[in-house]
């Protein structure tokens, strides 16, 4: 089977990774030639564990190549994934432009029968939208017949090979049996449950999923708040209800709130949905606005053991929304980071992998190789990414280099025994 993905992102190059891996001859398109080029020399354009080592195993095969070249990409393939970006807008709704631009070149090329599976993440009612894209975008003489499914992703930055190569579930929003019969034959090496549902219901899930897990987080967090104040630890907490097994573990560590490309952006576009339908999801509202004055209570924490910001330097350890990754993507500590320099902080970053953005460096912030570097003459440190580095970390150490050994920790990750023995206050988020 001849496949063409359409958007070589993060899902896009994942996907084709995968279905190289299962054996299929997959084709990657994209318009950037950067990017092109660096994945046919076997490199990413962005950070994932393992992942380029897997992108070179695969080119060497033979049977997966990268192009710009969109008319010859799209002729004879059998299936077509959309793998583009859907950002927000500002009243929080998903731009379908990239997604509407992919359909109609897809229209302008395709000669056979062809299946559309859009693995973009897209409100409700988008497969029916790219099916209309296509069918006003075909020529008037020669169209050729297609079916468009929904076929949502759920991949985890940070394990993203073993999502794409064991996945929890696969959900195929189809109204045509053909083309459910393709996708079947497809993923028919994937050993797990297989969910056929409408298209307008899968498009639901990926939503409602991702809704679900933000929710989860705002709760943990929430509640730490008030474990602070009746001096309980947020940590034995979440333990304690997450040995039950219909509450389960996974999203119950409290800290500084959720970010990245899924979580903030996925929210409104659901929250904006219910809106033009005249509904409301008010679990969700609060959810999100939890999530949004987290920061501003992981800073007044910080304030109660240094006073004031102003003429102060803080430490930033970890600048990614999460280990693993270098997506900065609605980082909870670049939000945090921009916060303490309204409040007339210096500010000083590490981070194992992700690079800090062009505009913070402009006002004052600078990187650091090393965590020791970074807290050099430090009044304080902030752990805003839970990297495993920084459990490695001699913290006696790095103390010593520090003007005041303060350390808040915003993600729980450490022994707050061990810091304190080291010499340092410590402060987390409900702890």
């Amino acid at each position: 089977m001849k496949i063409l993905i359409i958007g070589t992102g993060y899902v896009g190059t994942a996907t084709a990774l995968a279905l190289a891996h299962m054996g299929w001859n997959v084709t990657g398109l994209d318009k950037e030639d950067r990017i092109i080029t660096l994945l046919n020399s076997g490199h990413l354009p962005f950070f994932e564990p393992d992942m380029e080592e897997f992108l070179q195993k695969q080119l060497g095969k033979g049977n997966l190549r990268f192009t710009t070249k969109a008319e010859e990409a799209i002729q004879n393939q059998e299936v077509i994934f959309i793998c583009v970006g859907t950002p927000a807008k500002e009243d929080g709704s998903a731009d379908l432009s990239y997604v509407k631009m992919a359909a109609e070149t897809v229209a302008r090329y395709m000669r056979n029968y062809t299946l559309i599976v859009n693995k973009s993440t897209s409100p409700i009612g988008t497969q029916e939208k790219i099916v209309r894209w296509i069918r006003d975008a075909q020529p008037k003489k020669g169209a050729v017949p297609f079916d468009v499914v929904s076929n949502p992703e759920f991949l985890r930055e940070g394990s993203a090979l073993r999502d794409v190569l064991q996945p929890d579930r696969i959900v195929i929003g189809s109204d045509s049996h053909r083309a459910t019969a393709m996708l079947r034959h497809l993923y028919q090496s994937m050993k797990c449950p297989m969910l056929v549902t409408t298209p307008r219901t899968a498009e639901m899930i990926k939503y409602a999923a991702n809704s679900f897990l933000a929710v989860k987080i705002s709760f943990i967090n929430e509640l730490a708040r008030l474990c602070d104040k009746v001096e309980v630890d947020v940590k034995d907490v979440a333990s304690g209800i997450g040995l039950d097994p219909r509450v389960g573990g996974s999203f119950l560590q409290a800290g500084i709130g959720y970010g990245g490309s899924c979580f903030p952006k996925d929210v409104e576009a659901l929250l904006h949905t219910a809106r033009s339908y005249h509904g409301q999801l008010s679990i969700l509202e609060r959810a999100a606005a939890v999530n949004r004055q987290q920061q501003v209570y992981a800073l007044k924490q910080l304030k109660k053991i240094i006073g004031s910001f102003q003429g102060k330097t803080v430490a930033v350890f970890g600048i990614s929304f999460k280990p693993g990754t270098d997506d900065l993507r609605e980082s909870p500590s670049l939000h945090l980071i921009r916060r303490l320099l309204q409040k007339g902080a210096s500010v000083a970053v590490h981070d194992p992998v992700a690079r800090l953005p062009q505009e913070l460096g402009d006002e004052g912030v600078k990187q650091y190789e090393t965590p020791e570097r970074a807290a050099e003459g430090a009044d304080a440190i902030m752990i805003n990414t839970d990297w495993p580095d920084y459990r490695r970390i001699d913290w006696k150490k790095i103390g010593e280099v520090m003007r005041e050994p303060v350390l808040f920790d915003g993600r729980n990750m450490l022994d707050k025994g061990l810091i304190i023995e080291a010499g340092f206050q410590y402060r987390g988020i409900g702890r």
